[in-house]
């Protein structure tokens, strides 16, 4: 017999499918790390705390509303402790549906040794992520992470929290997942560079004209403008400015 799954039931185990491979690629550790996505009205799926992303279930997942308040949860599990941090992502934009945490160790470790992420050495990075933003420093699992990201979310596909971690966003989980390889991936090339003495960034006409495919990628999902317009890296010693 056929069996029918609802949407809820592929979203969970899409968001499993993700936090496996996080896991696997050695994005997160321990328990570190959380996935969420977009349920429905005012409903959001999230990963549970204190349950390891390469042993989390569909059945783990958890239902929030947009206060972050429980819904639905199975055998007394507790939503992750970084809930404010994805909520603010969902309340400054609409287009995204997933948000992915992760602890990347190259992009990380870009983020405390200075300015480096701000290199315009690969093409794919520029185009998938558009602006990479490297906030301060801010306590993890505090309301400080969700300050720093409502500075900059507005803008950015791709967030750095300085010594602590990544912020992924897209249209489902998937997407959301891709971008941190893309951000990775990136920061492994630019740290590969770096450790060889540096080298050419590519030219500012060609930079150009990866922000004008990413402009028009844009503009084929019907996203907001400001995204395909934005600087592609906030360096870390720019002032942050609330919006």
């Amino acid at each position: 017999m056929l069996q029918h799954h609802s949407a809820e039931d592929r979203l969970r185990a899409d968001i499993v499918r993700v936090c496996r491979r996080m896991h696997e690629r050695g994005y997160v550790s321990g328990w570190a790390g959380n996935v969420s996505a977009r349920l429905g009205d005012d409903r959001f799926l999230v990963t549970p705390s204190g349950v390891p992303k390469s042993d989390v279930e569909p059945d783990d997942l958890i239902v929030i509303d947009g206060r972050g308040a429980v819904v639905s949860a199975a055998r007394g599990l507790r939503p992750t402790s970084e809930v404010p941090m994805h909520l603010c992502a969902y309340r400054r934009r609409p287009d995204v549906g997933a948000v992915v945490h992760a602890h990347p160790i190259h992009a990380v470790a870009l983020s405390i040794a200075g300015d480096a992420l701000a290199r315009q050495y690969v093409p794919e990075a520029i185009v998938v992520l558009g602006p990479i933003a490297v906030t301060p420093y801010a306590t993890p699992s505090t309301d400080e992470n969700e300050r720093v990201v409502d500075d900059v979310i507005a803008a950015h596909d791709a967030i750095v929290l300085r010594y602590h971690g990544s912020l992924t966003v897209g249209r489902d989980v998937d997407e959301a997942y891709l971008r941190l390889e893309t951000l990775e991936h990136a920061a492994q090339v630019i740290a590969a560079v770096e450790s060889l003495g540096g080298g050419p960034e590519i030219e500012a006409s060609q930079v150009a004209k990866l922000v004008a495919q990413r402009a028009t990628s844009i503009a084929r999902r019907a996203a907001p403008a400001h995204l395909a317009e934005a600087p592609i890296c906030l360096r870390q010693d720019a002032p942050l400015v609330r919006r």
